[in-house]
């Protein structure tokens, strides 16, 4: 266990942050999912800028890797075009 003030406090923070960093990944995640699941494709185009910008989000926070940002990205803007109108 940590001994300095300054260590126990980083370790909270560190527990805090890796908890809200599982919550907004998991809930990324799930809308990744739901998007994929949907057939009609202007019910898809409405929610993929949401969808996006969640993705940035994380992106943003270090949560996951620009690269692998931008490639979920890719992947859903494919699958939202090929979708039949």
């Amino acid at each position: 266990m940590a001994n300095h003030s300054a260590t126990k406090k980083d370790v909270r923070q560190s527990a805090r942050r890796n908890e809200r960093n599982r919550y907004y990944g998991k809930t990324t995640r799930n809308a990744i999912r739901d998007i994929r699941a949907i057939e009609d494709q202007n019910a898809a185009s409405d929610k993929l800028p949401e969808v996006s910008s969640m993705i940035d989000k994380l992106a943003k926070r270090g949560t996951i890797h620009k690269n692998k940002a931008s490639n979920l990205k890719r992947k859903l803007a494919l699958k939202v075009n090929r979708l039949k109108k």
